[in-house]
């Protein structure tokens, strides 16, 4: 019979490793660590240290910087599985030199130097413009919402939130009278746990909401009407988010990506939905950086800025048209215009659900067929019939309108009526009204003369050229962040520790693009 060395897979033994080997050049994981070891000064963390005579050694932030990089360049931002990749992969064991922090000690460092972190963003950032991958010609700004550490029924007005404290209240008595009921019918014991499982659990709401209530102040809306938007009790930076997948609890990250090599020159979150109000905060903050990391003393009378519509509201034309700074942002009417979507038809929504049905799908006379005389604000329609005057109103961006209307016994009669209205048989049984029609006045106003400058820019030839190159600078960043880089919530909570998080993920993307175009890539290539 023949012999074989007997094997046993449930035997540990020893393996000799060097750690360097397993850090082969070309890869994410030796740019993290030769631009931790060699580029970065990782100093600004001892001030967070109090144990140079007493106490013991803490872990070193390079071995706690390079795992957690490296962790969210794979998708992973449980402290725990970091810890236990640690334990078990190679890779991790080389970079924290088999070192196994604990998951507080991660989750620590992440959550509790948001200042530090951003230093070593910049850090970053510096190298990359001391390597020549930063072109500072053109910038684009986009808007990321993502989920955050809190759930959206937490949310709701203070109004809201006392409803929902009062009939907590109601529920928690009715428990007590349930449970009053069970004592006298000496009911099963498993059926009175239920009921105090239940009342526990409400009790625990009615003081987080009590809680809440009592210590905080309601949220001021960032619009012009000030009204009271919604706070959340777990995470009260957050917001409500509509997106297209849905309302979501979080906040919006915002990235200004430079066009050359498409890296990160700025980074922040916000917590609101609206974009229209962090532009002058992330304009004025990418001056500032540029300005103290000597890269540019005035970068935004230099480069070109480019943003989505959701950036585009009066205030904002008005401001960069004062600080002459040479932005093309679009309006959301800025299709429309242009020629070159004029037989584009593929509408979506429900306000547009009729004309792919083939319903109400035919031509009307539009706004443009009536005629308007701005100088005695009088008005013809098609039919030549004269309008009656209604008003001049001012519309959300501050742009004068002035409004008219058909009388009733004009459009009942008129042959076009079938070529003018929607519902023309309200005219016919002498129910609604007549044709309504409105016409931009010429009235002078400087935010509107605001207004007029930038939607002459976007419409310019030089702004069409300028305005498509966006679309493939900061898409592809967000592509990559979110598909390859895993990121599909915060898991933190605060605007500060949320802002670290994002910090962190967008320095993973920094670092490989300085990893395929700085001075390594081109070592390797030799």
């Amino acid at each position: 019979m023949a012999k074989y060395i007997p094997y046993d897979f449930r035997q540990s033994t020893l393996v000799e490793i060097d750690f360097l080997e397993q850090l082969q050049p070309g890869t994410f994981e030796f740019a993290i660590h030769h631009l931790i070891e060699h580029k970065l000064d990782l100093s600004i963390f001892d001030c967070h240290y109090k144990n140079d005579d007493t106490g013991r050694p803490a872990f070193n932030p390079a071995i706690l910087l390079k795992i957690i990089l490296f962790a969210y360049s794979k998708g992973i931002t449980s402290s725990r599985e970091i810890m236990w990749c640690c334990k078990t992969n190679i890779i991790f064991k080389a970079l924290s030199c088999e070192t196994v922090p604990h998951f507080t000690t991660i989750a620590h460092f992440i959550s509790g130097y948001p200042e530090s972190i951003a230093q070593i963003f910049e850090q970053v950032l510096l190298v990359c413009h001391a390597e020549g991958l930063l072109g500072n010609e053109l910038f684009a700004i986009d808007g990321c919402k993502q989920r955050s550490n809190a759930s959206k029924e937490w949310s709701g007005t203070f109004k809201e939130l006392q409803d929902k404290r009062k009939k907590i209240k109601l529920l928690i008595r009715q428990c007590m009278n349930e449970q009053q009921r069970l004592d006298r019918e000496n009911a099963p014991f498993e059926q009175k746990q239920r009921v105090e499982k239940r009342r526990n659990t409400l009790n625990k709401a009615f003081k987080k909401i009590d809680h809440f209530l009592k210590t905080q102040q309601p949220k001021a809306g960032k619009g012009k009407s000030g009204s009271e938007v919604k706070s959340n009790i777990t995470d009260n930076d957050s917001a409500k988010m509509t997106t297209s997948k849905g309302t979501l609890q979080g906040y919006n990250g915002i990235a200004t990506v430079d066009a050359k090599h498409q890296i990160i020159i700025d980074a922040q979150t916000f917590g609101h939905a609206q974009e229209q109000h962090t532009l002058k905060p992330v304009l004025e903050q990418v001056h500032e950086r540029f300005k103290k990391l000597n890269i540019h003393s005035d970068i935004l009378h230099k480069a070109i800025i480019t943003a989505d519509t959701g950036f585009s509201n009066s205030d904002n034309n008005h401001w960069l048209h004062a600080q002459k700074i040479n932005a093309y942002i679009p309006d959301n009417r800025f299709r429309s215009r242009d020629p070159r979507f004029s037989g584009q038809k593929a509408k979506y929504g429900k306000r547009h659900q009729h004309e792919r049905t083939g319903k109400n799908n035919t031509h009307l006379y539009a706004a443009s067929d009536f005629l308007f005389d701005a100088v005695t604000l009088s008005c013809q329609c098609p039919a030549g019939e004269t309008l009656s005057f209604l008003r001049v109103a001012t519309d959300k961006n501050r742009e004068e309108y002035a409004y008219f209307k058909g009388r009733l016994s004009q459009c009942n009669a008129c042959p076009l009526k079938h070529r003018c209205m929607h519902n023309p048989d309200s005219a016919t049984h002498r129910k609604g009204h007549g044709r309504q029609v409105c016409f931009k006045t010429e009235t002078p106003n400087p935010q509107l003369s605001a207004n007029e400058w930038m939607r002459n820019r976007i419409d310019g030839e030089a702004g069409k050229i300028i305005y498509s190159q966006r679309l493939a600078i900061v898409e592809p960043v967000f592509a990559n962040i979110n598909t390859q880089k895993g990121l599909n919530k915060f898991s933190l909570r605060g605007q500060a520790k949320v802002q670290a998080q994002w910090q962190l993920y967008c320095l993973v993307h920094n670092v490989e693009k300085w990893k395929n175009y700085g001075e390594m890539a081109k070592k390797n290539t030799q």
